[in-house]
């Protein structure tokens, strides 16, 4: 199964009925007046929130909606039927801009959301309305109104309170696969995970957060180098980001080396993302033994940051303290009602993408080749089975 965090569709809502031209004609009335009813409203389309969704890949196989039409109306002052509402089910944590203008349009968050995204046609006049003392045999009706229509672009953001980040082989998905009943894949190879992966930390009855395991980041993934920028935008509904490092790296390059190359790329991406809370977790410390509580302390103390933690994902050592401090936090937060800058980022976000788009526009514009530009933005994931 496909997981596709972006598509475009096509709505359309219904015209409206248009007004009806008609006299009251009875039996021994030859001039009964204008009888010509009003038209119906046309439906409208709605984005409705739904929590079982967590992919956008039904709609690249429908891409195109359109809601019922107002009925004309009819005679004997008859109006005609309002066109019925269609209602689109999103994941929740949609966000929705129009595909021509790249106009931010709004966000789905929650479980039942409703946003309007086509408004339907309004309905047209009878010939009863235009009567008056001076025209008793109106012959005047108006057209029901077009539904409104719209190319949108849909981007799903995944909802999680913790966010992974860090190079790729530094542990993300074990880390995930031992805290959470999530299942990624795991292998020593770079960019194992191609979908990013979410997990329930279940702490007891009453305390659980979501933890989202994001593909790894390379230097230059901010102008779409390995993975680009298909997940970075999941990292901004994030409360609190993880950065893993690994303490030992197969390729022996330095670990605060690669943490300011994540930091470098993160900022660039979006400052809000950057600015958001930051821990350090140094993974694999049962491959340094003794030694890696030292080491750890020593790269948290250069990197200039207090909040870390030595764990061993394998070797479950570290990790469960490591998520009752991450509910604790979270639990404060919510005591404390933060304010977190959402709008900021998601604007910062927003303008990135569409600085991305226009690049990929220009580059087809100038017939580079389809190939490579699609090895550098265009990224297809699926799900292992």
């Amino acid at each position: 199964m496909k997981f596709v965090d972006e598509a475009s569709i096509k709505v359309e809502a219904g015209n409206g009925g248009n007004g009806c031209l008609s006299f009251r004609r009875e039996k021994y009335i030859e001039k009964g007046g204008p009888d010509g009813g009003d038209g119906g409203d046309g439906g409208s389309i709605y984005l409705v929130g739904d929590a079982a969704l967590n992919t956008l890949v039904d709609f690249r196989f429908q891409p195109n909606y359109r809601a019922q039409k107002g009925e004309h109306g009819k005679g004997s002052d008859r109006t005609g039927a309002k066109g019925d509402d269609m209602q689109i089910r999103v994941p929740c944590g949609t966000s929705v801009y129009d595909d021509e203008t790249d106009a931010y349009l709004g966000d789905v968050n929650d479980e039942g959301e409703v946003m309007l995204v086509a408004s339907g046609g309004k309905h047209g006049l009878g010939n009863t309305r235009f009567k008056s003392s001076t025209n008793r045999a109106p012959r005047q009706t108006t057209p029901g109104e077009p539904g409104e229509m719209r190319n949108l672009r849909l981007e799903l953001k995944l909802l999680a309170d913790v966010g992974l980040l860090g190079l790729p082989n530094a542990g993300k998905s074990t880390l995930i696969s031992v805290v959470s009943a999530a299942k990624p894949k795991i292998a020593d190879y770079p960019f194992t995970t191609l979908v990013p992966n979410l997990g329930v930390v279940r702490i007891d009855h009453n305390r659980s957060f979501v933890i989202a395991d994001i593909p790894g980041l390379i230097e230059g993934a901010a102008e779409g180098a390995g993975l680009g920028v298909q997940f970075l935008k999941h990292l901004s509904r994030t409360r609190v980001l993880l950065h893993l490092i690994d303490l030992s790296p197969i390729d022996g390059s330095d670990p605060a080396e690669n943490f300011l190359t994540i930091e470098a790329e993160l900022a660039r991406y979006s400052e809000g993302i950057a600015e958001k809370p930051r821990w350090l977790v140094f993974t694999k410390s049962d491959l340094l033994g003794g030694d890696a509580s030292e080491k750890a302390a020593a790269l948290a103390q250069q990197l200039g940051i207090e909040t870390y933690f030595c764990i061993s994902s394998v070797a479950a050592d570290g990790t469960d303290k490591l998520m009752e401090e991450i509910s604790v936090y979270l639990q404060a937060l919510e005591e404390r009602d933060e304010a977190e800058q959402n709008e900021r980022i998601r604007q910062e976000v927003h303008e990135f993408s569409v600085q991305k788009r226009l690049e990929r526009r220009r580059r087809r514009q100038q017939g580079a080749d389809d190939d490579e530009d699609d090895d550098n933005f265009d990224v297809t994931v699926h799900y292992e089975p």
